[in-house]
């Protein structure tokens, strides 16, 4: 199995960044994503709570976003080290 195909998945990239985790009450525990992400989703919130875009909308963005964030860390991982080991 090459490097490049050994890590795309992500998910060591992606449990890394959300080691952080906060107790909510009646929630329990949940992880905490990085200041820049929560900003980006907050942003996209106030976007949709004040209806400058619809709230599907920003729902659809938001998967996107994690879909490809989990997705493209593990694929850049991969691919530099691939040209590390070249």
């Amino acid at each position: 199995m090459s490097t490049i195909t050994r890590h795309l998945s992500g998910g060591h990239e992606t449990v890394r960044a959300y080691t952080r985790r906060m107790e909510i009450p009646m929630l329990g525990e949940v992880a905490v994503p990085p200041p820049d992400k929560v900003a980006y989703y907050a942003g996209l919130g106030v976007l949709a709570a004040l209806q400058v875009i619809e709230w599907p909308l920003a729902l659809v963005i938001t998967a996107g976003h994690l879909l490809a964030d989990q997705h493209l860390s593990g694929l850049a991982k991969g691919v530099g080290e691939a040209l590390e080991s070249a």
